[in-house]
């Protein structure tokens, strides 16, 4: 990986990882922001990790542009050395998969759309190699998704599938953005999945609905009184199929306080995952499950 680092004006510096997205990437980016962090570098105001970057803005009356940009190479020496191993979580969200609301939403915008003859989940199964959506939805529900980016709606978790590059599922973009999603949409661009903390505009593949809220500005649900944003980088999520009674049941039990979203401790080494990551992945979902 080739570092590339750009002034942006007088007051920010970008930082490039790596030209595409990987967990070798993630790993730096977010072992070199964390440094920033803990060093505590006058000057610092706003410290922003992205899925193979990072942005940094800095008072430059307080530290020299050249000095910031060298005090962020510096640091990134020392990630280059780091150990790839956190401890993080893994949670369980359920997914109401080919839900009737975002069925309705893209059949609104079937013109928009690589294939207009058929649903969202046809054409990632049919372009993935998989014969029946079921299949699909396996294979989507089966591994798990590691949290690379928050943002940039508040709240929203980009997530990188935790399987081989040759498996990994990978759908296009809408050819134009729809004007409307609904809130707490799973959807699918490019190499990564997320979900839609909130309504509005999106051009995502629509798979599916989840009843478990992840963003509440006001902190009123029961998991989010703490902070309003569930998901951090480093979080690992595991999708569970429901059917529609199972998606009611927890649509009641997060309007009476009663929802807990299944959580567990977890120690992840890149290093153990790139030797043997089905084993990696059976590890962390044996922790899930309580196995």
């Amino acid at each position: 990986m080739k570092t590339r680092y750009s002034f942006g004006g007088d007051e920010h510096i970008f930082v490039e990882v790596d030209e595409e997205m990987s967990l070798e990437a993630f790993f730096k980016s977010l072992s070199i922001t964390t440094a920033v962090k803990e060093s505590r570098i006058r000057g610092v105001t706003e410290i922003c990790p992205a899925n193979a970057s990072f942005q940094i803005k800095f008072d430059p009356d307080v530290i020299a542009p050249d000095d910031m940009m060298a005090e962020l190479k510096r640091l990134e020496s020392a990630a280059d050395k780091a150990e790839s191993t956190i401890r993080t979580r893994i949670v369980e969200i359920p997914v109401f998969y080919g839900d009737p609301w975002t069925h309705e939403t893209l059949m609104r915008f079937r013109e928009r759309h690589q294939d207009p003859s058929g649903t969202d989940l046809d054409y990632a199964a049919r372009i993935n190699g998989y014969g029946a959506v079921d299949d699909f939805v396996a294979a989507h529900a089966g591994s798990p998704w590691f949290v690379s980016m928050v943002g940039f709606v508040a709240g929203l978790p980009f997530m990188y599938q935790m399987v081989e590059r040759q498996k990994q599922i990978q759908v296009p973009k809408y050819l134009r953005p729809r004007t409307d999603t609904p809130k707490l949409t799973v959807g699918h661009g490019g190499c990564f999945g997320c979900i839609y903390s909130v309504r509005g505009a999106g051009g995502y593949q629509m798979f599916g609905i989840t009843p478990m809220p992840i963003y509440d500005p006001k902190q009123e649900i029961s998991y989010l009184r703490e902070f309003m944003i569930f998901f951090r980088p480093g979080d690992i999520v595991k999708f569970k199929p429901v059917d529609r009674d199972g998606y009611d049941a927890a649509v009641e039990a997060v309007d009476t306080g009663k929802f807990a979203p299944t959580i567990r401790d977890v120690t992840f080494s890149l290093d153990e995952f790139k030797a043997d990551p089905a084993a990696t992945n059976a590890k962390l979902l044996g922790v899930l499950h309580g196995a």
